[in-house]
């Protein structure tokens, strides 16, 4: 296995007296890039007249395979999904399931979700070596998020988010980046004030889901409410939030004049988005098993992966006879194969197919 496929755990041992040792495991590390620093990505978009493309954090699915497949197609900063700081500095169970990577994996943002400036600050030392950055969720919505006292419940203590980025900083160093992902409120005055109390600590840029806790995602994001953040903001400012194709980009950033753009759901289906595409090549699921054979998923994942990028090109039914036909990842290739013209690494056209190719001699996929 060469250097670049080589996957990279977060480090094991949780205690800061203990980073001296950690940093010998990084010492064969390719050092980050300059270019890689979410500031100078900024920079280099605002230089080229057009907005950062951004992958959001996705619970279960910004993992590895799926964000090696998107710099594929334009996206040019990933997530990773959202890890609870507390769990991560104290167990090697939980760096071990929630974090791995690799010598290409970046530009990289490593976000958790932390209630403390002690617990933020540890696991954003402790991920420093493996990623371009650390983000500070302050926007999930779930329940048992507000419970554990993350998430959208920080968005009433904009001194408490200050000094957990302040401690990030100190830690880390004012070059390593540190950010924040938030949701508005239904005062747009008191998101104003949250975001100047917070910038005093000198987050290098701020995520705005413009939607309330309380909105689904079937809401259309409060532009306006972006905006104005945008106005006020000293630090550069990316909109998430109903981005499913460019020319949603377009209007987005037209809108609310935003730095750059952040997408999950539209990513999901179509990880081609910011390439231009309408809907999923299918090269693009061709890419993600190859990915997905090097750096494995829990197949349900996988399964997933490869059933939402399949929307557009196939009828539901043909995908529910998929899910159902399959329920291992042998299982899932061997169904590919005989439907439909899978290419490997190395064949001719792997990775560069735009509509499914079906098998010689076979109509639709017999349902069941």
């Amino acid at each position: 296995m060469t250097m670049e496929e080589a996957t990279i755990a977060a480090p094991a041992s949780a205690g800061p007296a203990n980073l001296k040792e950690q940093n010998v495991l990084c010492e064969d590390l390719p050092k980050r890039l300059e270019e890689h620093r979410p500031i100078n990505l900024f920079k280099k978009a605002r230089e080229e007249g057009r907005p950062l493309r951004i992958s959001a954090p996705m619970v279960r699915y910004s993992k590895l395979p799926f964000r090696e497949l998107l710099r594929d197609y334009g996206t040019e900063v990933c997530y990773t999904p959202m890890i609870l700081a507390k769990e991560f500095v104290r167990a090697n169970i939980a760096r071990e399931s929630d974090f791995s990577s690799t010598t290409t994996d970046r530009p990289l943002i490593v976000q958790f979700g932390a209630s403390n400036p002690l617990d933020f600050s540890r696991a954003a030392e402790m991920v420093q070596p493996y990623c371009d950055g650390v983000d500070l969720n302050c926007g999930c919505p779930q329940s048992w998020a507000i419970g554990e006292g993350i998430g959208c419940k920080l968005m009433g203590s904009p001194e408490l988010v200050r000094d957990m980025v302040s401690a990030a900083k100190r830690r880390c160093g004012v070059r390593f980046s540190v950010s924040v992902k938030i949701r508005v409120h239904l005062d747009i005055e008191e998101t104003i004030r949250w975001v100047k109390i917070v910038e005093t600590a000198a987050p290098d840029y701020i995520t705005v889901h413009g939607r309330r806790r309380s909105q689904k995602s079937t809401e259309p994001v409060n532009t306006e409410a972006v905006r104005r953040v945008k106005e006020v903001a000293g630090v550069p400012v990316v909109l998430n939030g109903d981005v499913f194709c460019m020319e949603d980009v377009q209007r987005l950033v037209g809108l609310t004049g935003v730095d750059g753009v952040m997408a999950a759901r539209g990513l999901m289906t179509n990880p081609a988005l910011y390439a231009g595409f309408t809907k999923a090549p299918w090269g693009a699921v061709e890419r993600f098993m190859d990915y997905n054979m090097k750096f494995p998923l829990p197949y349900r994942f996988a399964l997933h992966h490869v059933s939402e990028m399949m929307t557009e090109m196939v009828p539901r039914r043909e995908r529910t006879a998929m899910i159902d036909a399959c329920k291992t990842i042998v299982e899932l290739v061997d169904w590919l194969d005989e439907n439909y013209v899978l290419r490997r690494d190395g064949e001719v056209g792997f990775g560069e197919g735009v509509e499914l190719e079906r098998r010689a001699g076979l109509g639709k996929v017999a349902m069941v």
